[in-house]
């Protein structure tokens, strides 16, 4: 892992947890306030707890075990009670509970002895930025994708796939599909899966969006360094949502395909959304992936056909018109 990166998610999540104590501090003040009968039982609850230490560390007489359960019993009876007053008075009945935003690891980052999922993805999420950066994304979005550019029966299929790329992005989760967006170039599948980004980043997901030349090339870099990093492929397999730009541009050799296969292949068994874009066709795709690739991009994927003329080369005569 990337210390740098890995000491900011750690960051993130004691910031969460901090928030979740502090404003459970001022909820537990506030009621203290309102609801004097609460106060109350927290003063009794908090001597309990007194009762319960000393019962653990003494070395009086009688069944220890038999006052634990009893102190336990009188805890959840006072607790019930607290929660029951604070319904009464308008509260939810979890109101003086601290509500973390993880509630594996109460935001600490470690289930037992593992790293938490949490920090996983809060890691995740901060490298996909960190190489969106360097790679100078420019997000693109749904307002300025013009179905004038395309007529005939191109002009209903471009607006069914705009409609899809809304919902897709609208109602984008870890369930999400995964979609192959395939066609000849300049018809707008890079623009319509930018667009998917920025609104996926704007939920808060990590997205990691490049060409498939330039992650296969990262790959590869770190396959034959001297260091142990692989922080590329990692991203790659964990981020919430990858977008692989332009596959078929790479260059044609065992490792990429096979390096191809592994990162389709691992990120559906994992469950975690993939959008393809190419200018090949199926026949194209066959011809040069292995058979594993196409049987996964085919019955695994939602596969949407790009339609039209270039948009690029229809701008270009536009403004050469105008002048």
């Amino acid at each position: 892992m990337n210390e740098e990166i890995y000491d900011k998610a750690r960051a993130i999540l004691s910031q969460r947890r901090n928030s979740a104590i502090s404003e459970n501090d001022r909820r537990i003040q506030e009621i203290n306030d309102t609801i004097p009968e609460i106060r109350e039982i927290n003063e009794a609850l908090f001597n309990t707890g007194k009762e319960l230490i000393r019962a653990v560390t003494s070395h009086e007489g009688g069944d220890i075990q038999t006052k634990i359960e009893q102190i336990k019993r009188d805890n959840l009876s006072a607790q019930d009670m607290c929660r029951k007053l604070l319904v009464s008075n308008g509260y939810p009945a979890d109101y003086l509970d601290i509500h973390f935003t993880c509630p594996v690891c109460s935001d600490t980052g470690s289930n037992g002895t593992q790293i938490c999922d949490c920090l996983r993805q809060v890691y995740g999420k901060l490298m996909a930025e960190s190489f969106n950066s360097n790679a100078q994304l420019r997000l693109s979005s749904f307002d300025t994708f013009s179905l004038s550019y395309y007529s005939g029966d191109d002009y209903f299929t471009m607006k069914r796939i705009l409609e899809y790329c809304k919902r897709y992005a609208d109602e984008f989760s870890q369930d999400s599909g995964n979609i192959l967006m395939f066609g000849k170039t300049g018809l707008g599948k890079t623009h319509l899966s930018l667009a998917i980004a920025s609104e996926v980043m704007k939920k808060g997901y990590g997205v990691l969006y490049d060409s498939a030349i330039n992650i296969l090339y990262k790959i590869q870099k770190e396959n034959f360094s001297y260091s142990s990093d692989s922080e590329m492929l990692d991203s790659v397999m964990t981020v919430e949502l990858l977008i692989l730009d332009d596959l078929g541009t790479e260059y044609e050799n065992k490792i990429y395909n096979s390096t191809i296969y592994n990162i389709i292949n691992t990120r559906l068994n994992r469950g975690k959304p993939t959008i393809i874009s190419t200018n090949m066709d199926f026949k194209q795709i066959a011809e040069r992936y292995d058979e594993r690739v196409v049987s996964r991009l085919t019955s695994m994927y939602t596969c949407m056909e790009f339609r039209g003329e270039d948009v690029r080369l229809q701008k270009k005569h536009q403004n050469a018109d105008l002048r």
